[in-house]
């Protein structure tokens, strides 16, 4: 090919790629997508509920970011891996969304991850509770910002065994979640001087528990340990209390529930339970102006994951406006380096294995003739301090720790 050629071909070349080159990561509008369950036995403490709050925080901050309205994606991952991976894989890679912010359960939260990981791009995990999230599994790139199940064991199942409950028997979601929920708070259990005595396993959004709860009222434990979540909780106390097990002298341990839960039981069945949130709309001023607000939104008070939707939302919005970028590494940094103080948490800081460590609230549920308002279900037994609740860092595994 003649020289001159050869040079108009390259000065073509140019043309078309310098655009691409020119063009900076804030030239595009930022966009975050909502991985959740919306049809299934997690939605209600997640679901339509975290788009909402997702929504407060964004417009929060003016719903605009770069001189562009801030964009927002949900889907529905009918808490299966592989759909969650795909969603993932084509929100990242395709759809260029700079956040994904939910993933309902352990298995979704760990194949979103992965791509995550992949495309370099941020997660924060709001529902998922298993505590390899930031432990074995961890990622670089995700933030595990509500609970999970080495914090709910040390609350929850710290204090029942303090508390003369030192036999148990679990009734267990057959995933990582449950087999999570198991293995921490029964290590707890062993470390105060207590049992295990056992446990069955269930599937995921389970209908009938009378196999389980007959062995495990069989077992003779002082405590049945729930590790299950949402509907499938709901379920075992229903059907617990068909069984008469409180009335014959066991006890329910729920270790990770939610106000929704306890809206959806009633008081009267769940009463005296003890478990643990990170947050209560009714505990202070702050957390009672944003439970109002979105009650005001939703007709019902945000769970735990709902609040910390917000809050997540929030905290990465206010880094990137201060980072001054959409780029990860700088918007991550920003997070770590800024304290979270929002009506979620007023003491909460994000570590470098992605755990957002923050107080959790050790709560016992109202006997109906306590309550006094609509949602007045807690009294809050203690705010324990989130060193005494996260695993030390030291301790988790992850190997992106210095």
């Amino acid at each position: 090919m003649p020289k001159a050629k050869i040079l108009a071909s390259l000065a073509v070349c140019a043309a078309l790629v310098q655009p691409a080159i020119a063009q900076q990561p804030n030239d595009l509008p930022l966009k975050i997508g909502v991985l959740s369950d919306f049809s299934s036995v997690y939605s209600d403490i997640g679901g339509m509920g975290n788009v909402e709050a997702t929504k407060m925080a964004i417009e929060e901050m003016g719903s605009s970011m770069f001189g562009k309205p801030i964009e927002l994606l949900t889907a529905d991952v009918q808490n299966k891996a592989d759909i969650a991976a795909a969603l993932a894989r084509k929100w990242y890679g395709n759809d260029n969304v700079d956040m994904i912010i939910d993933m309902p359960t352990s298995a979704t939260a760990l194949a979103g991850m992965e791509m995550s990981k992949q495309f370099e791009k941020i997660m924060i995990v709001t529902d998922a509770a298993s505590s390899d999230i930031t432990g074995k599994s961890c990622s670089p790139y995700t933030a595990h910002w509500t609970y999970d199940t080495y914090g709910n064991a040390q609350t929850v199942g710290k204090a029942i065994v303090k508390n003369g409950g030192d036999s148990w028997y679990f009734i267990t979601a057959d995933y990582l979640f449950g087999q999570s929920i198991e293995r921490d708070t029964g290590d707890v259990v062993r470390a105060a001087g207590g049992k295990v005595l056992g446990s069955s396993k269930h599937p995921l959004n389970n209908a009938d528990f009378s196999s389980f709860l007959l062995q495990a009222q069989s077992s003779k434990a002082k405590i049945i340990g729930m590790a299950n979540g949402g509907g499938d909780t709901i379920n075992t106390i229903k059907q617990a209390a068909e069984f008469g097990v409180v009335a014959g002298g066991q006890n329910l341990a729920g270790i990770v529930m939610f106000i929704s839960d306890i809206h959806s039981l009633g008081l009267k069945l769940a009463q005296g339970l003890i478990i643990t949130e990170a947050y209560y709309w009714d505990k202070d001023d702050r957390s009672r102006a944003f439970g109002e607000k979105y009650f005001a939104r939703m007709k019902r008070m945000p769970t735990m994951n709902q609040a910390a939707t917000y809050s997540a939302t929030l905290h990465y919005l206010k880094a990137v406006k201060a980072a001054g970028t959409r780029e990860t590494k700088a918007v991550l940094a920003k997070m770590r380096d800024t304290p979270i103080d929002d009506a979620f948490t007023s003491n909460g800081k994000l570590r470098e294995d992605g755990r957002m460590v923050h107080s959790m609230l050790l709560l016992q549920v109202k006997k109906p003739e306590e309550s006094k308002k609509p949602w007045d279900y807690y009294n809050v037994l203690a705010e324990v301090p989130g060193d005494e609740v996260f695993r030390p860092m030291k301790d988790g595994g992850c190997q992106y720790v210095k």
